[in-house]
């Protein structure tokens, strides 16, 4: 695709996504109806804690000598037991001064700050998801302030397994942005509207690479059966000194016709722009959907469906066209305990997976995977 036909493509998807061009304002809201009912909140005083421990076993049908289920988030290791995350949290809901840290360590979290410098030397941010005060003023109409490290507003995911449906994370998750360090404001504009913005260092960083901001304006059309969320971010994400700003845009369609069965449609395009003398934009674009279907209290089934292209190798490194189906079976064992048997296929046009002693030799994966997840508090 050409530098024009890339910035063609931009504009008019960004009409096709107006009203906004953003996801719910902080924080990200999942998919609707995406969790087991969460057991009552534990508290001390004014803070209220939350936490989980999640771990699995995946089996790769490749066999792959890496141990490494290729283009996963957060399911990486190949047969193989893991702990993908425990975390804790602290929450202080703004009132009108409020706060949030998540800590905790894992798989996820080296994931999570994969592209993070740590200067410092400690990798202690390595262990905080996020940490951010947040500022309500009593008399401004619902506005919202917050300021620190916080997740990012864009897709149909969250970081937490069992605040989704699949208990594997969908390209669209992992080839976007995790986090966030800066400002963001929202604000109800009626009661069906909730608008937002945000300055920020950039993505996945919590130091800037950079002198330049990252700008991101964000809406939520919220109904009781339909709800639109929309992302756009927009600024310099290269390295000091090197040209060409990235447009990126995440929509979310969530449809809820019934109590028991739901469904999301996630679509995302960005460019990252390129000085001439150096070739052609950077484009990528993908397509998600999903649904969940509710037998009882107990279980429930979930399939998800994405075609993704990375039409220059810009996010994965190869030129390819992608496509994943996930199948996740879910049982409730009690409130706060729950358990997850998925298959999940990927395949490409090119040859980009492990198998055996053949890196980036096979154009499939499959696998199977039984994830636990416990869990307390309100989130």
């Amino acid at each position: 695709m050409t530098s024009t036909k890339c910035v063609q493509t931009l504009l008019v998807t960004g009409i096709l996504l107006l009203p906004a061009a953003a996801q719910t304002p902080p924080p990200a809201p999942a998919p609707a109806d995406p969790a087991p009912a969460a057991p009552p909140a534990w508290s001390a005083g004014s803070i209220d804690f939350s936490g989980l421990i999640d771990g699995y076993y995946s089996l790769n049908f490749n066999h792959p000598a890496s141990r490494t289920n290729v283009l996963r988030n957060f399911d990486v290791r190949a047969n193989s037991f893991s702990l993908n995350m425990a975390k804790l949290t602290m929450e202080h809901g703004p009132d009108p001064v409020g706060f949030r840290v998540d800590l905790g360590f894992g798989r996820a979290f080296d994931i999570f700050h994969a592209t993070e410098p740590f200067k410092d030397g400690t990798g202690i941010m390595r262990h905080i998801m996020q940490a951010y005060v947040s500022l309500k003023p009593e008399k401004a109409g619902g506005f919202q302030f917050d300021f620190g490290k916080f997740v990012t507003s864009a897709g149909a995911e969250l970081t937490e397994t069992h605040l989704n449906w699949n208990y594997s994370r969908a390209y669209l998750f992992a080839n976007g942005p995790y986090y966030h360090f800066g400002a963001r404001m929202s604000k109800p504009i009626t009661s069906y509207w909730t608008a937002g913005f945000q300055v920020l260092n950039g993505w996945n960083n919590v130091e800037d690479n950079n002198s330049a901001k990252t700008f991101g304006f964000t809406s939520a059309l919220n109904s009781k059966k339909v709800s639109l969320l929309n992302n756009y971010y927009v600024g310099n994400e290269k390295p000091t000194g090197e040209k060409g700003v990235r447009h990126f845009i995440d929509s979310v369609l969530l449809l809820n016709p019934h109590e028991k069965a739901s469904f999301y449609i996630n679509y995302d395009y960005g460019v990252d722009k390129t000085p001439k003398a150096l070739g052609s934009n950077n484009c990528w674009y993908g397509l998600g959907v999903a649904g969940h279907f509710v037998a009882n209290d107990w279980f429930s089934v979930s399939p998800r469906y994405e075609v993704y292209n990375d039409i220059n190798g810009f996010i994965t490194l190869q030129r390819q066209r992608l496509q994943e189906f996930t199948l996740t079976g879910e049982l409730k064992m009690k409130k706060g305990f729950l358990t997850r048997l998925e298959y999940r296929r990927d395949w490409s046009n090119q040859p980009f997976f492990d198998r055996g002693n053949e890196p980036g030799g096979a154009k499939a994966q499959s696998t199977i995977l039984v994830g636990m997840v416990v869990y307390f508090g309100p989130k």
